[in-house]
C-alpha cells in the first residue's frame, strides 16, 4: 500500500504544471547554503579531460568537447539542466557522462535519450556509436518512425541495446506493446528539451515514458534556448535534494571501493571516493564538490547576448518576395562556400526551391517531411558526407543538427520567431569557426522578428553589402 501511495504522489506531482515549485525548510537551505559558502566547490573545473576520471576507452574517442563545466557533475549522476549556445559540445555532455556511469547488462535499457525529429535521434546514436569505440560491450539502437515497427521489435527481443535513443511517438509505441521495458533506466535524457516540452502533445508523451522509468534515476535536459516559462516544466523531471540525497546515501553504503587498479564505476563509486579521506590524499586531481547539496544542476544564460556565436557574421536583405529567387542565385554564385543550409518555411517552397536550384545547375538537394524516412536519411547522410553542397530544408533541420562543413546559413523565408532563428543560425559557425547567416526580409513581420532577435540577443544585424570581404566567414 504504502509503494502504491509512493507512486500516485509521484504521478500527480508530474502532472500539476501549475503546482508552485516546492521550497526546502529555511534551516536546511541555511545549513546547505552555509556549508557551502565554507567548502565550495573545489577542483570541480578541471582543466583536463583525465582530471574527470573517463574511462580510458572514451578519453581515446574524445576530439574536443566545450562543455567542461557540466561534465563532472553530470559523471556524478546528478541531475542537470543545462542551456549553452549552439555548436559547443552539448551532446558530448551526455553521451559521455552515460557512457562512463553505465555497467552494461544483457538485456536491460539503461540509458533512454528523446529527442524531436528523427534526423537528430540518427545523429546522436552516431555520437554514442563513436564515443563507445573502445567500449564493444555497450549496445546502442535508434528507434523513430518511418519504419517498419516489427523491425524494432525483433532488435529489442534478439539483440536488446543498453542505450536506446529515439523519438517520444515511436518509444511510446513500444513501451504500450510491451516490446521495450524501461524498468532498469538510470538516465533519461531529453535533448532540446524546450521544444519538447512546449507542445502540449508531445510533453504528454514525454511525461508518459518518464513515468515508465524508475523513480530512482538520472535526469538531464539541453537546448541552446530555454525560457522562464519553461524552466519550472523541467525542474518538475528533476529530484529534489532529499531524494537525491537519499538515493546517493544508499548507493554510498552498498558500494565498495577497490583501489586505484579498480574502474570509477558510476556516480556511486566516485562519491564514495569523495568520501574516503584517505583516496582523497592519494588522488590530489580527483574532481569532487560539495555534496551536501545535491540539487539539480542548473546551467542558464540569462543574458541573452552570450548566446550568439562569435565568429558568424549576420546580415539582412530587404527585397520583395518576386525578387527572393534572382537574388538567391546571384548570392550563390558570388559567395565562397563549403556548404550552404537554406531554410523555408514549408513542404512545398523546399520542393519547389529545390527543383529551381537543380535546373540552375547547383548542387542542390532538400530534406523535408514529406518524404520517406528512408528517402530523408539517405539524403541527410548525403549531405553530411559532402555529397551535396547546398540544402534546402525545413525547420526539420533547424535544431541540433550538426553538419562541420556547413559555414553559410541563408533564411529564405523568416523563421517565425526569435529562438527559431538563433537555432537556424547556429548551424553555421559551430565550434567557435567562421560562418555567414543572411536573412531575406520582404514584409513587416519579418521586419519584427528581426528586430526581435536584435533586442534579445543584443546583436547588430546590418544590410548585406555590395561586397563582403571573404576572409569574415570563410576558415583560413
Amino acid at each position: 500500500m504504502g509503494e502504491t501511495r509512493d507512486n500516485d504522489a509521484y504521478e500527480e506531482e508530474l502532472l500539476d504544471y501549475e503546482e508552485e515549485e516546492e521550497k526546502a525548510p529555511d534551516s536546511v537551505a541555511a545549513k546547505a547554503n552555509g556549508e557551502a559558502a565554507k567548502k565550495g566547490y573545489v577542483g570541480i573545473h578541471s582543466s583536463g579531460f583525465r582530471d574527470f576520471l573517463l574511462k580510458p576507452e572514451l578519453l581515446r574517442a574524445i576530439v574536443i568537447c566545450m562543455q567542461h563545466e557540466c561534465i563532472p557533475q553530470a559523471i556524478l549522476g546528478m541531475d542537470v539542466i543545462c542551456q549553452a549556445k549552439s555548436g559547443m559540445g552539448k551532446t558530448a555532455v551526455f553521451v559521455l557522462s552515460s557512457l562512463q556511469q553505465i555497467e552494461p547488462s544483457p538485456g536491460q535499457v539503461v540509458a533512454l535519450i528523446l529527442c524531436h525529429t528523427r534526423e537528430l535521434a540518427y545523429q546522436i546514436c552516431h555520437e554514442f556509436e563513436r564515443f563507445s569505440t573502445y567500449l564493444p560491450d555497450i549496445k546502442v539502437a535508434v528507434f523513430y518512425g518511418g519504419v517498419n515497427i516489427k523491425v524494432h521489435k525483433d532488435l529489442l527481443k534478439n539483440e536488446c541495446p543498453h542505450i536506446v535513443v529515439g523519438t517520444p511517438g515511436r518509444i511510446l509505441a513500444l513501451t504500450r506493446d510491451k516490446d521495450l521495458s524501461l524498468k532498469n533506466a538510470r538516465h533519461f535524457i531529453l535533448d532540446e528539451c524546450d521544444k519538447m516540452l512546449e507542445s502540449l502533445d508531445m510533453r504528454r508523451d514525454v511525461q508518459e515514458i518518464f513515468k515508465l522509468t524508475p523513480h530512482d534515476k538520472q535526469v538531464m535536459m539541453f537546448s541552446a534556448t530555454l525560457s522562464k516559462e519553461i524552466r519550472p516544466v523541467c525542474k518538475k523531471f528533476m529530484q529534489d535534494g532529499a531524494l537525491h540525497s537519499h538515493a546517493l546515501s544508499n548507493n554510498i553504503q552498498g558500494g565498495k571501493a577497490n583501489g586505484m587498479e579498480s574502474q570509477f564505476k558510476g556516480s556511486a563509486s566516485i562519491i564514495h571516493f569523495v568520501l574516503d579521506s584517505i583516496f582523497l590524499k592519494k588522488l590530489p586531481n580527483l574532481i569532487y564538490c560539495d555534496i551536501c547539496s545535491f540539487q539539480p544542476m542548473e546551467i542558464y544564460v540569462d543574458d541573452e547576448a552570450k548566446l550568439t556565436l562569435h565568429g558568424l557574421v549576420q546580415h539582412y536583405i530587404k527585397l520583395s518576395e518576386l525578387e527572393k529567387n534572382r537574388k538567391l542565385n546571384d548570392l550563390l554564385d558570388a559567395l565562397d562556400f563549403n556548404q550552404v543550409v537554406i531554410f523555408v518555411k514549408s513542404v512545398n517552397r523546399a520542393a519547389e526551391l529545390n527543383k529551381l536550384l537543380v535546373e540552375c545547375n547547383f548542387p542542390s538537394i532538400c530534406i523535408h517531411s514529406g518524404m520517406s524516412q528512408e528517402e530523408r536519411l539517405i539524403r541527410y547522410k548525403g549531405f553530411k558526407e559532402g555529397h551535396k553542397r547546398i540544402l534546402v530544408a525545413t525547420d526539420l533541420v533547424g535544431r541540433g543538427i550538426d553538419i562541420e562543413r556547413v559555414n553559410i546559413v541563408i533564411n529564405y523565408d523568416m523563421p517565425d520567431s526569435a529562438d527559431t532563428y538563433l537555432h537556424r543560425v547556429g548551424r553555421a559557425g559551430r565550434f567557435g569557426t567562421k560562418g555567414l547567416a543572411i536573412t531575406f526580409v520582404s514584409s513587416a513581420s519579418d521586419s519584427d522578428v528581426l528586430n526581435q532577435v536584435q533586442e534579445r540577443f543584443e546583436v547588430d544585424i546590418k544590410e548585406l553589402p555590395e561586397q563582403i570581404d571573404t576572409s569574415t566567414y570563410m576558415p583560413s
